[in-house]
């Protein structure tokens, strides 16, 4: 490895506990998010006297229900972590969405991440001893413990520093 490329070592890894924390609470946060969403659909067509929306919100077929929640789970992870590399669980318990470099993830790497939670299964990836999910792993991005992170690159560079003057 060049000294001058910053690379993510697994002691910054978030733990299992902090993992399942993240799943517990952004599923929370998900399903409010799903009853407020259609709420707010049904208030809106009650509003501007649009029965066709709140009528449809209201006896939405269980195919229905499944898509606009896909739809909302997506938007949940994809924007959150777009926008701030954390979802309101990583907040919580401080930690962050990282690259292999340290760098924020792309739109590319969001997207791909937050597609491969679809994946069957996917949330118990972290049972057997692998630190990393499968959404980690297909996106290439690492859920890193903020403070250490911040602590452990800013002594990398620090050190990079002294090297070259």
């Amino acid at each position: 490895m060049n000294i001058d490329q910053y690379r993510i070592s697994n002691h910054l890894f978030a733990n299992k506990a902090q993992r399942f924390t993240h799943f517990i609470v952004d599923s929370l946060f998900i399903y409010i998010l799903i009853l407020s969403a259609g709420t707010t659909l049904v208030l809106l067509g009650e509003m501007f006297d649009n029965i066709v929306l709140s009528e449809w919100v209201e006896t939405m077929s269980l195919f229905e229900i499944i898509v606009y929640s896909m739809l909302m789970i997506f938007l949940y992870y994809f924007l959150t972590e777009v926008y701030f590399a954390r979802t309101i669980a990583k907040v919580i318990t401080k930690t962050t969405v990282v690259k292999y470099d340290g760098s924020k993830p792309t739109v590319s790497n969001v997207f791909y991440r937050t597609l491969s939670r679809f994946i069957p299964f996917e949330f118990i990836s972290y049972l057997g001893s692998a630190q990393k999910g499968w959404h980690d792993a297909l996106s290439r991005t690492y859920v890193v413990n903020k403070k250490d992170f911040i602590k452990d690159r800013t002594a990398f560079i620090k050190s990079n520093e002294v090297h070259t003057i």
